[in-house]
């Protein structure tokens, strides 16, 4: 890395942090989709989990939320689904609010029992018999990808490689048409992002045009597949499962935006936070290309260092005291994973990348209880593959310049990552 970059940063995260321990806890909006984008945020959460882990936003772009933000208290969190609800019908997974008559169920935005009868529809597609055949499908990919890249030019690693192979994993689950795979990842990314003048869409009403595009797409290849005898397709699952087989238009959006939001967007940001994080600590870039082997722990430790989803939302479905706050029903509760996965009660020296560490698992990116990630060992298997492909080939990977950084306080990603692949 170049020294005025990390210079440069230094200085932005001192100033942040002046910020953050300067004005009071009662303004403190740590949702801000800025604060994840300038990767200003870690100051606030420091903040909070020191001095008011359990915080009340009175107003953000949001509306009024909780902030829990120390690693045990989102853990009881996450798995007390009798008090803290999901539901699509009372504003989803993530702190910005679906209008009503917007909201989709999808089995990670709905309570017991639907929830797990439709997520049992897609659970075989990650069992380990079937990891072992895509992985052979995913080791193909990738060399192929890794083998058409520029050597000595500086590239966008995102979309060269992180974009590409997460979007041909997705077109392989789904049996996708191969030469419309981009425009899962259009969808997925229209999806998450916040309308507006510099966004990808300027208005939710231009969102929502492309979510049907996707919705009438993935309608045509239903048709398609309920008419077949069932394959090993997370389509073709859905459409033979009773469960599954009769959704209503939103609940079939809803699930196929969370498949692939969660194929792609978790996947494709960590395989960028890996060359990232591997440029930021290159002690530990050495260590892992003396000892591959460690890729067993790496991988984890990327997955939490990174935290793609950097928060998960539930609804209060009753009064309750926690840790001393008195949370309303209706209340927005926002558990920040990227803030548990700093907590140094729980994680021995969180903000240092650590490729051995005894416990790497020991991490919130995948969340907790029944609405844990399905496809964990998937996203796992991903990471550890293309990085033994790049060891292959590859001397060294080098960052020539910082991310771009995306505009949202739910997705932890990059638009861009510039690399050169050294002659």
């Amino acid at each position: 890395m170049h020294g005025t970059i990390d210079l440069a940063e230094s200085l932005d995260q001192k100033a942040a942090r002046e910020r953050a321990f300067s004005i009071p806890l009662a303004e403190f909006d740590p949702g801000d989709p800025e604060l994840f984008r300038s990767d200003t945020h870690w100051a606030y959460f420091d903040r909070l989990r020191k001095e008011e882990p359990v915080h009340y936003c009175k107003d953000s772009m949001f509306g009024p939320y909780w902030s829990v933000t120390r690693y045990n208290d989102i853990m009881d969190i996450d798995t007390n689904h009798a008090v803290f609800s999901s539901a699509a019908s009372l504003g989803g997974i993530t702190i910005r609010d679906v209008p009503p008559d917007l909201r989709r169920e999808s089995f990670i935005a709905m309570d017991q029992p639907r929830h797990g009868a439709q997520r049992k529809t897609v659970a075989p597609m990650f069992t380990p018999a079937n990891l072992d055949e895509l992985a052979i499908n995913i080791r193909k990919r990738s060399e192929s990808c890794l083998d058409n890249l520029p050597i000595g030019e500086e590239f966008d690693w995102v979309d060269r490689v992180s974009i590409e192979l997460t979007t041909q994993m997705l077109a392989v689950l789904f049996d996708f048409p191969w030469e419309d795979r981009r425009k899962l990842t259009r969808w997925s990314d229209v999806a998450m992002t916040l309308p507006g003048p510099d966004g990808l869409v300027a208005t939710e009403e231009e969102r929502q045009a492309v979510l049907m595009d996707c919705a009438r797409y993935f309608a045509e290849l239903w048709k398609e597949r309920i008419d077949t005898p069932p394959k090993n397709d997370l389509l073709s699952m859905m459409a033979h499962n009773e469960a599954t087989r009769d959704m209503d238009p939103r609940n079939f959006l809803g699930n196929l935006i969370l498949l692939i939001v969660g194929g792609n967007d978790t996947t494709r940001n960590t395989m960028s936070g890996s060359i990232y994080a591997l440029s930021k600590y290159p002690d530990q870039y050495r260590k892992l290309k003396d000892n591959p082997a460690l890729l067993d722990t790496f991988v984890p430790e990327v997955i939490r260092w990174q935290t793609p989803l950097a928060h998960m939302r539930r609804t209060a479905l009753a009064d309750i005291e926690f840790r001393g706050k008195q949370i309303k029903k209706g209340d927005k509760v926002v558990m920040w994973y990227v803030s548990g996965n700093r907590d140094e009660e729980a994680i021995d020296r969180p903000y240092d990348f650590i490729i051995d560490r005894p416990r790497p698992r020991t991490h919130l990116s995948f969340g907790f209880g029944i609405h844990r990630c399905i496809g964990m060992r998937l996203a796992e298997l991903q990471l550890k593959i293309i990085w033994e492909e790049i060891f292959k080939r590859f001397d060294h990977i080098e960052v020539v310049g910082e991310p771009k950084r995306v505009y949202s306080s739910f997705v932890k990603g990059y638009e861009t990552l510039p690399v050169r692949i050294a002659a």
